[in-house]
């Protein structure tokens, strides 16, 4: 009763569905209200492409609600642009309607993969159900400075140990047509044992989205030079620090447009809800912090 909900609103026109929100819940917004829903509109396309109206009271609830058009959701669930709603859906949520759009589904289904994908890259050889999850559900807090200050940092294990049911939803089609996992549904856990040669990995990184395959690049290829991507992921495939290297570029990712986000929260949010936010943050990350190991 006392976690705020988080909804995320996926639509088609936004400048509409601000216009329209506007003259029912005008009270959910900061400031920005008086600018019109062109303007917050604009203001939504920076960061991660996502505009947050927070502290809203709702049935007895706190809650707060995100809203990001159907176009830059798809192309993050694909190419890992931000990770910012990318990595919302690589957790368990509950969709509460969903229309039929065939390539937002083709979307959804393929950030799952891509999650897999870049654990497989970063764990050891053989690992437990548990640790596939944990590391999927640590991907879109790398590189994020809230979880320097400003969150819980037992963050994505509280998030990963109650929901193991959950997870295994989520994954268990996906493990299930892996290769390298034996996937033991009716035991509810995996065996599995990652191909971790330089062709194994090369296939791996090959399979990233576009935007991290980017990433990782920049981070091996001198400036000046004009290789192809596929030339320096084969080069990263053979370096020992090749998990390293996918986790580096993941933090990139997530480092950018997280502080966009967060910076545009204080005009979204307003001076007081920010302030309010911040502080429930902090007692949270101070509150998780004097929790004695288990």
């Amino acid at each position: 009763q006392t976690n705020m909900l988080d909804f995320v609103f996926a639509v088609d026109d936004v400048v509409t569905w601000h216009m329209m929100n506007l003259l029912k819940n005008r009270s959910h917004y900061s400031f920005l209200k008086f600018f019109g829903p062109k303007k917050i509109s604009t203001i939504q396309r920076y960061g991660a492409g996502i505009y947050y109206n927070t502290l809203v009271p709702c049935n007895g609830r706190m809650i707060k609600y995100g809203v990001i058009s159907t176009d830059a959701l798809i192309e993050d669930l694909f190419h890992w642009k931000t990770l910012y709603v990318a990595g919302r859906l690589q957790k368990p949520v509950k969709i509460l309607a969903q229309n039929e759009n065939s390539r937002l589904q083709a979307a959804l289904v393929s950030n799952l993969k891509s999650a897999v994908t870049a654990a497989f890259l970063m764990l050891p050889e053989s690992f437990s159900e548990e640790e596939l999850y944990l590391q999927i559900a640590g991907l879109s807090y790398a590189g994020d400075f809230r979880m320097i200050i400003g969150e819980d940092k037992s963050k994505v294990q509280n998030i990963v140990k109650p929901n193991v049911a959950h997870f295994q939803k989520l994954y268990s089609t996906i493990l299930q047509d892996c290769p390298q996992v034996v996937y033991k549904h009716h035991l509810g856990r995996l065996e599995a044992s990652i191909d971790k040669s330089p062709e194994g990995q090369f296939t791996q990184l090959m399979a990233l989205p576009k935007t991290l395959q980017q990433k990782i690049t920049a981070l091996v290829n001198p400036p000046g030079k004009n290789r192809d991507v596929e030339e320096i992921l084969l080069q990263v495939a053979h370096d020992p620090d090749c998990g390293f290297l996918v986790h580096q570029g993941i933090s990139g990712i997530v480092r950018s447009s997280s502080i966009v986000q967060s910076a545009k929260t204080i005009l979204t949010a307003g001076a007081k809800k920010s302030v309010t936010y911040s502080l429930k943050k902090l007692y949270k990350m101070t509150k998780g912090g004097l929790k004695k190991p288990s």
